[in-house]
């Protein structure tokens, strides 16, 4: 009697142990999302607004050289941060005329958030990126390839801080058949994947 009682102890313990480490990961990963900040992209237009001044609502788009325009604040830096950040900065340009200012910034479109896939594709052009896309789904968004495409020779175009550009080698084979996966890098706003 006692050992089928001790039995039903450690499986109790053993399935609460498993189910703890279950939610444990769970909220590992759901934590590791909530982590992920969007980062604002030339294009982007989005709508700034402090709280009870009507005369500071209104949407303002980042502007290529990555900046915005906004009453009383001047010139702020957008692209490339966050929407906290950039509310945060906005909110302390603000304090100079607004005690304690409420400042709400939100993304209205992500227009600035596009890759482009060209070349012998089925279906070239932009593709919005709404999360994180890897050149096999950009090719993917793209319908594909079409039968005379050179897969081995497919590169990802990539404008880097100093306005010079960088191709990296994409090889479809490799990735087809499970070997090199690290070359089937997330792709970044503005990035072009060119298949011959």
């Amino acid at each position: 009697m006692f050992t089928r009682f001790k039995a039903l102890i450690i499986t109790a313990f053993s399935a609460s142990i498993c189910g703890l480490l279950l939610l444990s990961n769970a909220s590992l990963a759901a934590n590791a999302q909530a982590t992920a900040v969007y980062t604002i992209q030339p294009g982007d237009v989005l709508m700034v607004s402090v709280w009870k001044e009507e005369g500071l609502n209104q949407d303002v788009i980042v502007r290529p050289d990555g900046n915005i325009s906004f009453p009383l604040v001047g010139e702020a830096k957008a692209a490339g941060i966050g929407v906290d950040a950039l509310r945060q900065a906005i909110a302390e340009k603000l304090k100079k005329y607004i005690p304690d200012p409420v400042v709400t910034v939100s993304v209205s479109q992500l227009s600035g958030n596009v890759v482009y896939v060209i070349g012998k594709v089925n279906r070239p052009g932009q593709f919005p990126i709404l999360r994180n896309v890897d050149v096999m789904q950009a090719l993917t968004m793209a319908g594909g390839t079409s039968t005379y495409a050179a897969l081995n020779n497919i590169k990802v175009l990539r404008r880097n801080n100093d306005g010079s550009l960088t191709a990296i080698p994409f090889e479809y084979g490799d990735v087809e058949k499970g070997k090199n996966l690290e070359q089937n890098i997330i792709l970044q706003a503005g990035d072009v994947v060119v298949v011959p």
